[in-house]
C-alpha cells in the first residue's frame, strides 16, 4: 500500500501472529482502530501469519480484517513447513523457517515489526534484520516465563506491585531488553483480603497444594492475571504511539529518545495506561 503523493510517509508497522485465538483478532483490531482514529500516526505495512488459510478460523478472520482495508497479507504455514526437520532439528527448522518468511516479506517494509500473538521463536537472522517487539506479562527486572509462571512467582515473593512490557525480541526467548512498561500495585486496597486469604491457604497447603486444588482460579492469582490484562491491549497502542510519534526509536538495537540520544532505560508508560484505563479505552 503506497502512500499519497506528496503525503510525508508515515512510520509503518508489521504484525506478526499466529491467528490462535478471540484475543488475536481483538489485538489486530485495536491496533488498526488505534491508527484509523489518529491515536497512533502510522500505518500497518502488513500482516504475516504464521498458518496458511483455513488452518485457523481466527488467522482467517484475521485476513479478512487486513484484506478489507487494503493491507498486504502473508502467510507461511509453520506446522506444514518441513515437520521432519523441525522434529528432528527444531534450531535448524527455526532458521529455514524464518528465512522463508523473509523472502515472502522482502517486498514490504516496516520500522517496527510487532509479535501479537506469534507462537514461535524467532531466528537469530530475523532478530539481526528486523527491529521487533513482543509482550511480556512482568515488569522489567520482573519474574520470566509464561504469565502463570510469572503470577506464581509474584504470589510466593508477596511482590507489591508487578506490570507488563514490551520488549526487543532476541534468540532467547524473553530475554530480550526492556522498551515500554507500565506497573501496577498488588498491594494495598481490596488485594489487602486476598493476600490474608492466600496466607491462610499456604499455612495449610503449601504452593503446590494451591495450585493443585485451585490452580488459576485461586482468587488472588485471578486478581493478578487481570489487572494485568486490563493492561496489556493499552500498552500496546501507546507503544505504538510513542514509536509513531517519535518519542522512542531503536538504533542499531538501543532505545533512543527524539533527539537520538540514549535512553537510560525502558519508557515508562505508566501514566498514560492508567489515563486510557480511567476513560475505558484501550488507548
Amino acid at each position: 500500500m503506497m502512500e499519497e503523493q506528496g503525503m510525508e510517509p508515515r512510520f509503518t508497522f508489521g504484525w506478526w501472529s499466529t491467528g490462535r485465538d478471540e484475543a488475536a483478532v481483538e489485538l489486530l483490531e485495536t491496533a488498526l482502530q488505534a491508527m484509523e482514529s489518529g491515536r497512533v500516526p502510522g500505518r500497518m505495512g502488513y500482516l504475516f501469519l504464521s498458518r496458511a488459510p483455513g488452518e485457523s478460523r481466527f488467522g482467517d478472520r484475521m485476513a479478512e480484517l487486513a484484506a478489507g482495508r487494503g493491507i498486504e497479507v502473508v502467510r507461511l504455514s509453520a506446522a506444514s513447513f518441513q515437520p521432519q526437520l523441525r522434529a528432528r532439528d527444531r534450531g535448524r527448522w527455526r532458521e529455514e523457517y524464518h528465512r522463508g518468511v523473509l523472502e515472502l516479506l522482502g517486498p514490504f517494509s516496516a520500522d517496527l515489526v510487532v509479535l501479537a500473538g506469534y507462537m514461535w521463536v524467532v531466528s537469530p537472522e530475523a532478530c539481526g534484520r528486523l527491529d521487533i517487539i513482543n509482550l511480556h506479562p512482568a515488569a522489567p527486572g520482573g519474574p520470566a516465563g509464561t504469565w502463570q509462571e510469572v503470577i506464581w512467582q509474584l504470589m510466593e515473593e508477596e511482590a507489591p506491585s508487578t506490570g507488563v512490557m514490551m520488549h526487543l525480541v532476541t534468540p532467547e526467548l524473553d530475554q530480550g531488553p526492556p522498551v515500554t512498561y507500565c506497573t501496577f500495585p498488588i498491594k494495598g486496597g481490596e488485594f489487602d483480603s486476598l493476600w490474608e486469604e492466600f496466607r491462610r491457604q499456604r499455612e495449610r497447603l503449601g504452593m503446590e497444594g494451591i495450585k493443585e486444588e485451585f490452580g488459576e482460579s485461586q482468587p488472588l492469582f485471578a486478581r493478578i492475571r487481570a489487572e494485568g490484562v486490563r493492561r496489556e491491549l493499552p500498552l500496546i497502542v501507546e507503544t505504538m504511539r510513542a514509536f509513531a510519534t517519535g518519542e522512542v526509536a531503536i538504533v542499531e538495537k538501543r532505545l533512543v529518545d527524539r533527539r537520538g540520544g540514549a535512553l537510560p532505560g525502558p519508557y515508562d508508560l505508566t501514566p498514560a495506561i492508567e489515563a486510557a484505563l480511567a476513560r475505558g479505552s484501550h488507548a
